[in-house]
């Protein structure tokens, strides 16, 4: 009887402190609010202008017209073109901006001089809009006043860089060289986190075994980084496959729709060709390939199951 009376408070007591830290519901209701009148609501607006015919006219109410909106999908030719614009820009921006930012990375986490000073000027983009960063290289992929036109009494006229947003091939290479410059100091910068992280007594004794700097980069830095790899290119895929103002600014989707990704062809026949029930369409296939691809990489690479990388420490 004293042995089963003294377990009780003690059960109780743990109970409590358990719970004791713990937010109320009412905590989240700011956060519920914000996503459900700025996301959810939209989304479902979305949802039903995509079975309506609406120019955007408040005189003119939506006509609804079913799913011939969504008919349009399977035909229009410009739309899977869009679509294959944005699956080449994404593989493109991870394939440039995973290495790059991993080395810079790495290497601005170490005690090299003059290092602060330099990892300061690579870290200027970051503190420019993508708006001035879109005009900025408008005006140096000028043909007649920017780098092309220097370039043609270098290489002569009509020669590769004579016309960078004239050509589809170049002007995507252009937009993928940007994202490289503008989004890579923000991935570095989150390698250099991950890897002042790292314990500095796995590198010492990798030293002691004989190891040089190549051989504990990949035995000893890049598995440590894994989780860090797998935000960044999460992150690197979604900021890519979401990019609207740099290709409205610098190239409105041109030439020949060359750069229009989904997001700019939504708009572009959204806002401006006044069709806001295809638009919708397309701005609710946008969203649920962007949602199934985040799934698929969480899934993959099992980020929600992931614990830390220091092992045996």
């Amino acid at each position: 009887m004293i042995r089963s009376a003294s377990r009780g408070p003690d059960r109780s007591k743990r109970g409590g402190l358990q719970h004791a830290g713990r937010p109320g519901f009412a905590w989240s209701l700011p956060a519920v609010a914000f996503f459900t009148f700025f996301a959810l609501l939209p989304l479902a607006v979305a949802i039903y202008l995509s079975f309506t015919k609406y120019n955007g006219i408040r005189l003119v109410p939506p006509r609804f017209v079913g799913i011939d909106n969504w008919s349009r999908l399977l035909t229009d030719d410009a739309l899977h073109r869009s679509i294959g614009v944005t699956i080449i820009l994404i593989v493109l921006a991870v394939a440039t901006q995973l290495p790059v930012s991993l080395l810079i990375g790495v290497w601005a986490a170490g005690p090299q001089r003059m290092r602060a000073i330099v990892v300061a000027l690579y870290f200027i983009p970051l503190l420019m809009s993508t708006a001035a960063v879109a005009v900025l290289w408008a005006s140096l992929a000028d043909p007649n006043f920017g780098v092309p036109a220097a370039l043609n009494g270098i290489l002569g006229p009509n020669n590769a860089f004579s016309n960078l947003l004239g050509k589809p091939a170049t002007a995507l290479g252009l937009i993928v060289f940007i994202y490289l410059w503008g989004a890579s100091p923000l991935h570095t910068l989150i390698y250099q986190g991950g890897a002042r992280a790292i314990p500095e007594v796995l590198y010492q004794a990798a030293s002691v075994d004989g190891a040089g700097r190549v051989r504990q980069f990949f035995s000893i830095t890049l598995p440590q980084l894994r989780n860090t790899m797998v935000t960044s290119t999460i992150l690197m895929i979604v900021g890519t496959f979401t990019t609207f103002d740099l290709i409205l600014i610098l190239t409105r989707g041109g030439p020949s729709g060359g750069t229009s990704n989904l997001p700019f062809f939504m708009y572009d026949r959204g806002v401006t060709a006044l069709d806001f029930g295809y638009g919708s369409v397309v701005a609710v296939v946008l969203i649920v390939l962007a949602t199934v691809v985040s799934i698929v990489m969480v899934r993959a690479t099992r980020y929600d199951e992931m614990q830390g990388t220091q092992e045996g420490l």
